[in-house]
């Protein structure tokens, strides 16, 4: 199923993948990355979507790091897994949601296999670009095209967030305005 434009608090979930310690050194912009998925992580409570959130093999890589799991719902315990697929990891549900908002790591491995996964499901997958990463820019690339090609659309974490709010006014639109001031690297007025 192609992506259907635009993202739809009511239809979407937000999927975190592996956003955890053994990859910040081998990752570029591990911090950025870390700081993109916060970001999401708050916003997407902010608007009262689900979060779903994956580690992969802990026992070798780590748990997710603190920068990310300090913004996590108290009562949500990451799906430990082995297979690449978050999709594919026992304990996965989206809740009835039929589109997903994918961030994490690594882009052209755990990321592209979960897209492809819930796009062969018939669900709607939407990618942060600069909310993901991989070991080289060019692996990085692969994976976005290859998830582009096969139906998934990218996005970036300020649009995804402004799409999913749809208005502004709200208390909701206050909280992501002051988030996204906070990630922005160039913060001017937004909204």
């Amino acid at each position: 199923m192609s992506g259907s434009g635009k993202l739809d608090s009511d239809r979407a979930a937000l999927v975190v993948i592996d956003v955890q310690e053994g990859f910040r050194k081998a990752i570029p912009d591990f911090e950025r990355i870390a700081r993109a998925t916060a970001t999401l992580i708050e916003g997407a409570e902010a608007i009262g979507i689900p979060v779903l959130v994956s580690e992969q093999y802990p026992k070798g890589l780590g748990e997710t790091v603190p920068e990310v799991s300090e913004h996590l719902p108290a009562d949500l315990r990451p799906m430990e897994k082995v297979v690449f697929s978050a999709a594919e990891a026992e304990g996965f549900d989206l809740q009835g949601r039929d589109q997903v908002l994918v961030c994490g790591i690594e882009t052209h491995v755990c990321v592209n296999q979960t897209a492809l996964d819930l796009l062969a499901d018939g669900i709607d997958v939407q990618v942060a670009e600069d909310a993901v990463g991989s070991r080289t820019d060019e692996n990085k690339r692969v994976g976005l095209q290859k998830m582009e090609r096969a139906g998934a659309e990218i996005t970036s974490v300020e649009t995804a967030l402004f799409e999913l709010l749809g208005r502004a006014g709200t208390d909701e639109f206050k909280t992501v305005q002051t988030l996204i001031l906070d990630y922005a690297p160039n913060p001017e007025v937004v909204g």
